[in-house]
């Protein structure tokens, strides 16, 4: 596996080794000791989460804040998504910055979102099957999000505003400026 680094700190895109033969395929889609490694820190995943999605629907951008905050590493085990990762550290040299990384099923591409980031994809694909783990219990108090279509982030969603299915939760979440004023 290889982790390549993006313009946000500490959030990497993983790369695996494909093994194929006239079989299929084989991979391995995560190995601890291997992961700790590459992204330079120890993160211990309790559990994974899977949504199964259609085209244009957009879950996001949300995140866990204070000691309840989430890393995640993301998948997609069929279909194809744009998935978003944005740094909320206001200490961070990427603060406010962010990232769109195609994850598919074809490139078997994962992305790795540290905590204090919000998060979110849409379904590029006619389905999707996105799968993630966290390494930190989900805890209703402390989730929060930041609009989709935030003037600040200004953040391509690729797809027709017409074209996207967004639950009533998520199109009334606050913009960043609401956030952190």
């Amino acid at each position: 596996m290889e982790a390549i680094e993006t313009i946000l700190k500490d959030c990497y895109v993983l790369e695996p080794n494909v093994f194929g033969d006239e079989r299929g395929y084989f991979l391995e889609s995560y190995n601890k000791k291997q992961f700790d490694a590459l992204i330079g820190k120890e993160v211990n995943f309790i559990q994974d989460n899977e949504s199964f999605s259609s085209q244009g629907v957009l879950r996001g951008l949300h995140f866990q804040s204070g000691e309840h905050a989430q890393a995640k590493l993301v998948r997609v085990t069929q279909g194809k998504v744009l998935d978003v990762a944005v740094d909320l550290r206001t200490n961070s040299p990427s603060f406010l910055k962010h990232i769109s990384v195609e994850l598919s099923s074809e490139n078997k591409k994962q992305l790795f979102v540290p905590r204090g980031f919000a998060h979110g994809f849409i379904v590029l694909s006619e389905t999707a099957v996105f799968n993630y783990k966290v390494d930190n219990w989900y805890n209703k108090a402390s989730e929060g999000g930041i609009i989709y279509n935030d003037k600040t982030l200004n953040i391509d969603w690729v797809l027709d505003k017409e074209l996207l299915t967004i639950s009533e939760k998520d199109k009334v979440l606050p913009t960043v400026k609401e956030l952190f004023e």
